[in-house]
């Protein structure tokens, strides 16, 4: 399977945070030839194992499962649903979107409604529609339909948004950040020979609100070198400065030098840009962006583990849609392989 449909399969598939089941399976299901064992720990991240030389050092690649989405919270009496967003999703993006609501009884589509339009007062046009203000509308005549149509408190919605190509090298799609990073650790277990050091898979769960699956995964791994494989903002559009957002769509994988809860151990970053300029792959560096990523957490596991950050730009994250090249996943890739080739004569 080509590293696109891997990417294109794992963006289609629906793991809002605390519900990844349908991502997690996935994951074992095309981990699986690559590596010498797969197992599932008991909150639900995805653990896959190529086993290296004995006493050789041992490394973490970390993607996280989980996307953006909500959670219905009320159902009312009219039989509109009410939610919580879970993760960081603007509330200028939800109106008028499609999405899926998640049920026992399978997926259901509602559209997120407001007020219209027609009938607003001139200062409610001016204001952003706060998510506590939209509902989701699924037909139902009143909460018992609702209910009979299988919708209960606690299911997870995800927006309803499938892959599509543009042209030979630009993909749209779901779930990027960071479905790119699962995709990206499939295909760098297929492409890594057998190497010295031992190299653990991971697809953590619940990244989104506070990087949880990396903290127990870490823990129980206990790797030498962390890294985690993930997307990043790309401020290459209009009304974004440099200083902002420097990650350029196109220009190549993006490395993190410090975010808000890691500064890149000096070893590890400077064995992943020799790595880049020895085999000629074009790299960004990236600091003070506001988020975290699973490497702050692998970095404070235990006595502490060496971590760095591998990142694929991609516009729109955290929105329905998301816009990236396929040529700089590959080179996240590629970048991924040889470094961890070289791990084994530096650490």
């Amino acid at each position: 399977m080509k590293l696109v449909e891997i990417l294109e399969k794992l963006s289609n598939a629906n793991g809002v945070t605390g519900r990844e089941g349908e991502v997690r399976d996935l994951m074992k299901k095309l981990l699986k030839p690559y590596v010498d064992e797969t197992r599932e720990d008991r909150l639900g991240n995805v653990i896959a194992v190529k086993k290296g030389i004995k006493d050789s050092p041992t490394v973490m690649l970390a993607a996280h499962m989980d996307e953006v989405g909500l959670m219905i919270k009320n159902i009312t009496k009219k039989g509109f649903l009410q939610f919580a967003k879970i993760g960081g999703i603007d509330d200028r993006l939800l109106f008028a979107q499609r999405v899926i609501v998640h049920t026992d009884k399978g997926p259901l589509i509602g559209v997120m409604g407001s007020k219209p339009i027609h009938i607003q007062k001139e200062e409610e046009r001016k204001k952003v529609i706060e998510a506590d203000r939209l509902f989701i509308d699924i037909g139902a005549k009143d909460k018992k339909e609702a209910q009979k149509m299988g919708v209960h408190v606690g299911d997870v919605v995800s927006f309803d948004t499938k892959f599509a190509r543009i042209g030979k090298d630009i993909v749209v799609g779901k779930a990027f950040d960071d479905r790119v990073g699962c995709s990206m650790m499939v295909e760098v277990m297929r492409r890594l020979p057998k190497v010295d050091c031992s190299v653990y898979a991971v697809g953590t769960i619940q990244e989104e609100v506070g990087l949880r699956g990396a903290t127990i995964a870490a823990f129980h791994v206990a790797p030498d070198i962390g890294i985690a494989l993930e997307a990043t903002v790309a401020g290459d559009t209009p009304g974004v400065s440099e200083g902002e957002a420097p990650a350029k769509v196109g220009e190549g994988p993006v490395l993190t030098v410090a975010d808000a809860g890691l500064i890149a151990h000096p070893k590890v970053l400077r064995l992943l840009i020799d790595s880049a300029k020895e085999h000629k792959i074009p790299y960004q560096l990236e600091t003070g962006i506001r988020g975290a990523t699973d490497a702050s957490k692998i970095a404070l596991t235990r006595e502490g583990v060496p971590s760095g950050v591998i990142s694929v730009p991609a516009r729109y994250i955290h929105s329905p849609a998301a816009l990236l090249r396929l040529d700089d996943v590959e080179k996240a890739v590629q970048l991924a392989v040889a470094t961890i080739e070289k791990i084994p004569k530096h650490f």
